[in-house]
């Protein structure tokens, strides 16, 4: 009861006073700019955990106090189309919260920069039957067939030019990022095979370029097709940004970037801190500090103008409940991260990454920042960034990677939560609350796939399912007050809709393999 009376009254503060907490973490990155970035962005994914309007405030007030200067938004259905309002979700803004956003963030000094994939990544357009006649594939709807050009560009020039509308930024960014079906279907596959992919790609995306640029606009691309299939890429408009994303790999990961810059061509970067493996059951963040340190100082030396962080919800990739004909009843995304309420540390270090030449040292932000927003004295900061060094293996497929086991797993994440525990933050107390229910949520994963292994173990009769049942039940009822702090610490950043709906997936599996334990008694 002591932890809950202290999470409500918490809770009550944060409410009360809105964004000074963010003044707060801008205690960093105060440094005088460098100048060596024009763009510094920041990438928000509303493909789910839809922010609400007043957190979408908070953030980008959080945002220019660090010296953020523009967001890339990936509204997706989130956005309430005027003429294809098909597409939007139960969960669209107003078009007066998008315009009052936008008019609130230029007030800060940051540009809006609106994202609308055009070529994958459009299953929340291609769900609709009102579009099912731009399928590259019958089945995976992930992509629009590029040779379909008339539909396609009248479809893009009303949200282009409805984006537009309310986004005074000289961009827009067209996705064009991971389209794994081009080349896919039979006109595709004929026009790939005698003029190559590369120009396939270019051919649809100098035909989106160009509507974007006949409304006065710049427009941005992901550049890892490109980079794969490069041969055409002088066809496309001169002005054309690319984003360059590297979450950790070698440079030039997806092809010669140099040979890009060299035709003229801008480039901007983007390191990201969620990503894969991250889900709700781990956070790789050693891994997403490391990028910063590796990735920023990078981009400097390339000359590229400008740095974007990503900090993706989702994979991207959904499943699907289907009806006859392969018609789309409901879709559901693959992989959940843990929201962005509980990420603040590493929008704190990317600020600091980009305001000073020299790369970030990881352990030296984290115990340094544990000591200003959390008041923890220099031994107690240095323990918590051990915490975030904890191994970051999953369990797939119900079998432990490698070496480690599911029991070595579980007694690594049970050393960070006692850790944890034993902390004593003095102030932001809500923040620090997020770590400790991220290493509960890992430990209930664990200890799930511990009793999962025996459910599907080659000794496992129906002798013993009795002795599930006890250990199930005790499962159910530690979801139940993870859910509850679950919503306690996003009350107010997602819909409450959307706090329901993400403790619900969370929980399918266990309660799925519950009913059929008991059912089967």
């Amino acid at each position: 009861m002591k932890f809950k009376a202290l999470l409500s009254i918490v809770l009550v503060f944060v409410l009360i006073m809105g964004s000074n907490q963010g003044s707060n973490l801008a205690c960093f990155a105060q440094s005088p700019q460098d100048g060596s970035f024009k763009v510094k962005g920041f990438h928000l994914d509303l493909r789910i955990q839809v922010m609400t309007p007043g957190a979408l405030r908070r953030f980008a007030k959080e945002l220019a106090d660090f010296g953020i200067n523009t967001l890339v938004m990936e509204w997706e259905a989130s956005y309430p189309y005027q003429k294809h309002a098909t597409i939007s979700n139960e969960l669209a803004y107003t078009r007066e919260e998008i315009e009052s956003f936008v008019d609130y963030c230029q007030a800060l000094g940051i540009q809006v920069i609106p994202l609308q994939q055009c070529f994958g990544h459009v299953e929340y357009i291609l769900r609709n039957e009102r579009y099912s006649n731009l399928k590259e594939d019958r089945k995976d709807i992930s992509q629009l067939c590029p040779l379909e050009s008339e539909a396609d560009s009248l479809l893009f020039s009303d949200l282009f030019s409805d984006l537009a509308s309310l986004h005074p930024s000289n961009y827009i960014h067209i996705g064009g990022d991971e389209t794994y079906l081009l080349g896919h279907c039979p006109k595709c596959s004929k026009k790939a095979e005698e003029e190559g992919k590369s120009k396939l790609f270019v051919d649809y995306m100098r035909m989106m370029c160009n509507i974007v640029v006949g409304l006065g606009k710049t427009p941005v691309m992901w550049a890892d097709i490109l980079l794969k299939h490069p041969e055409a890429a002088s066809e496309l408009p001169p002005q054309t940004v690319f984003i360059d994303w590297n979450y950790g790999w070698k440079t030039n990961h997806f092809g010669d970037i140099g040979s890009l810059q060299e035709q003229g061509f801008t480039f901007w970067g983007s390191p990201a801190i969620r990503s894969h493996p991250d889900n709700w059951y781990v956070t790789c963040w050693e891994k997403h500090f490391n990028n910063q340190r590796d990735f920023i100082p990078y981009a400097r030396k390339a000359g590229y103008e400008g740095v974007v962080m990503t900090s993706w919800s989702t994979s991207g990739v959904y499943g699907y409940t289907w009806d006859v004909n392969y018609e789309v009843m409901d879709m559901e995304q693959l992989r959940n991260t843990y929201p962005l309420s509980g990420f603040r540390i590493l929008v704190a270090a990317y600020a600091q990454a980009l305001k000073q030449i020299e790369p970030l040292d990881p352990e030296k932000f984290v115990v340094e920042y544990a000591g200003q927003q959390f008041g923890l004295n220099p031994a107690d900061a240095q323990r918590f960034w051990q915490t975030l060094k904890q191994s970051p293996e999953l369990i797939v497929e119900g079998k432990p990677e490698a070496s480690t086991s599911i029991a070595g797993l579980l007694a690594e994440v049970n050393n960070t939560r006692e850790i944890l525990k034993a902390l004593k933050p003095v102030r932001n107390e809500m923040e620090f609350e997020q770590f400790r229910l991220m290493a509960d949520l890992r430990a209930f994963y664990l200890s799930f796939k511990e009793v999962e292994s025996v459910y599907n173990s080659e000794d496992f009769t129906r002798d013993h399912l009795k002795q599930l049942v006890p250990e199930l039940e005790q499962l159910i009822k530690e979801s139940k007050g993870l859910d509850w702090r679950f919503a306690v610490l996003n009350k107010g950043f997602l819909h409450d809709s959307e706090i329901q709906d993400q403790n619900r997936i969370r929980n399918v599996k266990l309660n799925a393999l519950y009913r059929r334990v008991v059912g089967n008694r």
